[in-house]
């Protein structure tokens, strides 16, 4: 009866676990059905709500404000709004960092995120996998003798929380696998591990 209950939550938890994200995906989706007038709702409509048209909308939005934001009036609009937001004290702050890190991990021009790294983490002799974020800037870079990278070494098993790290560019090994082989790896603890490959080199011997 063990083995048997074993294998059923083997079967079932996984299955659970992605239902339960999809429908928390899906139902904070399907609240952009409130920005329309309650008489065009789908409740108002036909009498009854359609799971996952909000999704759509969501997406068709995203889409055309990103098809609409690549011609020149939808530049200006975009620079014209982001100049009001600037100008306004608390929001300043907020959108400008939020605006700056979404930049960065979104840009198909930028670095964030693209590689995983081995480094030595909490103390010397422990290994953790940590994420090439870029390199030191600002004042920072002023005070950091030699070459250095940002880091960013996520916990486990949730990896949206972690640590953020500037360490010598030749203390870290860059990992021959893939940015989601090596999530996959942390949010499992280590249980799935990710193919192995033999070329793994420190990132300072690349350059």
């Amino acid at each position: 009866m063990r083995k048997y209950f074993i294998t059923g939550l083997l079967v079932l938890v996984p299955l659970a676990i992605t239902l339960w994200v999809l429908n928390l995906i899906i139902g904070t989706m399907d609240q952009s059905l409130l920005f329309l007038p309650a008489d065009w709702r789908p409740k108002a409509l036909i009498g009854f709500n359609i799971p996952g048209l909000g999704t759509i909308l969501t997406l068709l939005i995203i889409f055309f404000t990103g098809l609409a934001t690549h011609n020149f009036i939808g530049r200006q609009v975009v620079a014209l709004w982001e100049a009001i937001l600037t100008r306004i004290p608390v929001v300043n702050s907020i959108y400008s960092s939020v605006k700056q890190v979404s930049d960065t991990l979104f840009s198909t021009s930028g670095n964030a995120f693209r590689k995983a790294l081995l480094v030595e983490y909490p103390r010397k002799g422990s290994w953790t996998i940590a994420f090439l974020t870029g390199i030191p800037g600002g004042d920072v870079k002023n005070h950091l003798q030699g070459d250095y990278v940002s880091v960013y070494i996520p916990t486990t098993p949730n990896p949206t929380s972690g640590f953020f790290l500037m360490v010598p560019r030749a203390d870290t090994v860059e990992l021959n696998m893939s940015v989601d082989e090596a999530l996959k790896y942390i949010i499992s603890m280590g249980v799935v591990s990710p193919p192995e490959h033999v070329d793994k080199k420190r990132i300072g011997d690349a350059v």
